[in-house]
């Protein structure tokens, strides 16, 4: 598995949008994103259109900050 961090916003309220960071452990991108909207929309009871992915990116073994997607991704020592 790889590790990847996703940046967006997801929608509050009728007019407002919180910024998010999220790293998630997966195969491939298409898998990290929809990762990322299954924690989001359960989390938060949103629907796929009120999720915003603005950048997903791929980690290296040392950028990655938590502990169990390092442990997925197979840095952890």
């Amino acid at each position: 598995m790889k590790a990847f961090r996703a940046t967006g916003s997801f929608k509050t309220g009728k007019f407002t949008w919180q910024k998010y960071s999220i790293e998630v452990a997966a195969i491939d991108e298409a898998g990290a994103a929809e990762k990322v909207m299954s924690d989001l929309g359960s989390r938060h009871k949103l629907k796929r259109t009120e999720i915003k992915i603005d950048e997903l990116k791929a980690l290296k073994a040392d950028e990655i900050q938590n502990l169990t997607v390092q442990y997925l991704a197979g840095g952890a020592q």
